[in-house]
């Protein structure tokens, strides 16, 4: 643990607090809140460290006092003790982290094969996170959706943003992206067989700060439609709803939730932005493959990363070996286990590429 490090901390984190004081800063609300979302992350390091100092103080004058009463000396001891716990918590604190995790979040949620029974299960998934970021105080927001007949999707891009600057959507969710598979008897199976289908979830950081993208006018093309909801029931009398095709690369976003055409468009364009940048993070990470070790976040979305299984009631993460037999709760949203696990995961395999470094 640096002590200049830490000194450095709590400067800018003096420093933070002195600007967002500032009239002229809070008048920029996208400033403000980068600015009160990096403070917020500083909290927890400036308490610790504070607490830390105040401790070891304590501690030096209870050594002092037990050369004349020794009851002191166990106070001491216990201080001693107490020091050594502030001291391994601070240096998690300190911890390089990915510089995502207080982002909130863009999901998107794409049936894959299987027909109506994927395009079922990609809503039982929307359901799924829905609940669990009910649960954390989160707001979602459907951008644009394409239903099946059914009642489920066959796309659906979401936005999950968090009200708390240091509850980050990304932290929780960014180990979601990849093929989920699940094994039930579809409701359109009359012989009672078990089937398997799949469907994929791509999440990509939405971050306040995310660097401009240049998107030239050539490189787009605009339709416009009307908005519709289930089974194609009519949700909006105009052509408001929007969908922009990047042609360099292909991605298609859509948006249909705002009132105007116009205010559709922008949000599909913040949407597509995203998308770019991810891509482009993902590709710089995948030519620096002596940084993309890690067996729980790949570049590579298309892999099977969890199974879903009916009869069994058992949800498995195959990236980490998690097996549970609760998934009526997980589908309901209680995804504390196994979001727990893959974060375990990615902290044992941080510590132990520190561990070869040294």
């Amino acid at each position: 643990m640096s002590t200049q490090s830490v000194d450095a901390l709590l400067d800018e984190h003096a420093e933070l607090e002195q600007r967002l004081a500032d009239a002229g800063v809070l008048s920029d609300q996208a400033q403000a809140r980068k600015l009160g979302r990096r403070y917020a992350e500083l909290g927890p390091v400036v308490r610790c460290a504070r607490e830390l100092a105040q401790v070891r103080d304590d501690r030096d004058a209870a050594r002092e006092l037990a050369a004349e009463d020794r009851a002191f000396a166990a106070e001491a001891d216990a201080l001693d003790t107490r020091i050594v716990e502030l001291e391994t918590e601070l240096t998690e604190l300190l911890r390089p982290r990915d510089p995502h995790d207080g982002d909130d979040v863009l999901m998107e949620v794409k049936s894959g094969e299987g027909g109506e029974e994927s395009a079922l299960f990609a809503g039982d998934l929307v359901r799924m996170y829905s609940r669990y970021a009910e649960s954390r105080g989160w707001k979602v927001e459907v951008l644009g959706a394409t239903p099946s007949d059914l009642g489920g999707y066959k796309d659906i891009t979401l936005s999950l943003r968090s009200k708390d600057p240091v509850d980050g959507v990304w932290a929780a969710l960014k180990f979601e992206g990849g093929v989920h598979r699940v094994q039930r008897v579809p409701v359109t199976e009359s012989q009672g067989r078990i089937h398997t289908s799949a469907a994929g979830v791509l999440v990509f950081p939405d971050a306040d700060d995310t660097p401009d993208v240049e998107i030239h006018d050539a490189d787009i093309r605009v339709d416009v439609y009307r908005a519709s909801g289930h089974g194609g029931q009519s949700v909006n009398t105009t052509d408001s709803a929007v969908r922009i095709t990047h042609l360099p690369t292909g991605i298609v976003v859509t948006c249909q939730n705002e009132r105007s055409q116009l205010q559709n468009k922008a949000r599909a364009m913040d949407v597509l932005r995203v998308r770019l940048q991810a891509k482009a993070e993902a590709e710089a990470a995948e030519a620096a493959s002596e940084q993309r070790r890690s067996q729980v976040r790949t570049v590579d979305r298309s892999e099977r990363i969890r199974t879903y299984n009916y009869p069994e009631n058992r949800i498995s993460d195959h990236r980490v070996g998690f097996k549970a037999y609760n998934l009526s709760a997980v589908l309901d949203g209680h995804l504390v286990d196994v979001l727990a696990a893959l974060t375990a995961a990615e902290r044992a395999e941080a510590m132990a590429g520190e561990q070869e470094q040294e």
